[in-house]
């Protein structure tokens, strides 16, 4: 009589299925973008919903519904990409990095995965293949909303990487940036005014007011669009300026709302698998 299978040979079966699941979210087949070089390629696109940008680029200034946060530096060229899925396409300012994930904004995501606004008709999910691009940076100029369509950069936290991108003197952020004497992303403090910036005699720029004064600034707040309910927020208060809208599925582009959780049984993967390893534990019994 042949002995019973070993508790690894059992765990090694029930875990087959999902080994390969996981190993497919995490397929990245993408090409780091070079300077003055297009790049395309596939990534498994993640929703986002809090605005940031690792490089200073404030939130009140640019479209924060249309961002990338990307893992690796935020380049001095290579700030605006397509994204597509299927038959729609969104164009997204990579203006923020991330641990690892391709994130992008929920609105964004949303649209390409519905073709509805996330406050109009939210859907929740998780990573998606889609396919991207990198584009000249004057084709997301309209995602900026400053005069001539400049990088708004804070005054007071970007010098770091303002200055790497003007020791390349030929950059598009270099030949492209605007500063204002505003202290955070999410245009929280400071005021809302231009600075200038004298390079490369000095490193600080000269405001109206003092350079960094920390008062609290509501002119022109950013939003954020809450994941998965679509509520539009208030992204330093999070207090909710409207309710989403009614959520939708994914899948079939229906309601889901009261839409039950699938249970354990009904699902095709666990089923297969008890099913394979019933059999294995019966035929070496």
């Amino acid at each position: 009589m042949m002995r019973l299978a070993t508790p690894y040979y059992v765990l090694s079966l029930l875990t087959l299925p999902f080994t390969h699941v996981a190993a497919r979210s995490v397929n990245v087949d993408a090409v780091a973008p070079r300077s003055g070089t297009a790049t395309s390629g596939t990534v498994w696109a993640t929703p986002h919903d809090s605005y940031s940008s690792s490089v200073g680029v404030l939130g009140c200034k640019v479209d924060t519904d249309r961002i990338a946060y990307w893992p690796g530096s935020v380049d001095c060229n290579n700030i605006c990409l397509s994204l597509r899925y299927g038959d729609r396409s969104v164009k997204l300012l990579r203006i923020d990095s991330s641990q690892g994930a391709y994130d992008i904004s929920y609105d964004a995501w949303n649209y390409l995965i519905t073709g509805y606004p996330a406050t109009e008709r939210p859907t929740a999910g998780g990573a998606t293949a889609m396919e991207f691009e990198y584009l000249e940076p004057s084709a997301c100029s309209g995602l900026i909303h400053t005069d001539g369509h400049k990088l708004p950069l804070s005054a007071s936290n970007s010098i770091n990487f303002l200055a790497s991108c003007l020791d390349q003197s030929d950059s598009w952020v270099a030949e492209n940036y605007v500063l204002y004497n505003i202290q955070d992303a999410l245009c929280s403090w400071g005021h809302d005014e231009k600075c200038n910036l004298d390079w490369p005699n000095a490193n600080q720029p000269n405001c109206s007011h003092t350079l960094g004064d920390p008062t609290a600034l509501t002119t022109d707040p950013v939003y954020n669009i809450r994941y998965p309910s679509g509520d539009k927020v208030v992204a330093s208060s999070g207090d909710i300026v409207s309710v989403g809208g009614e959520p939708i599925d994914s899948d079939t582009g229906s309601s889901c709302a009261g839409k039950p959780a699938p249970k354990l049984l009904d699902m095709p993967a666990v089923v297969a698998t008890i099913s394979l390893v019933t059999y294995h534990l019966l035929a070496f019994s």
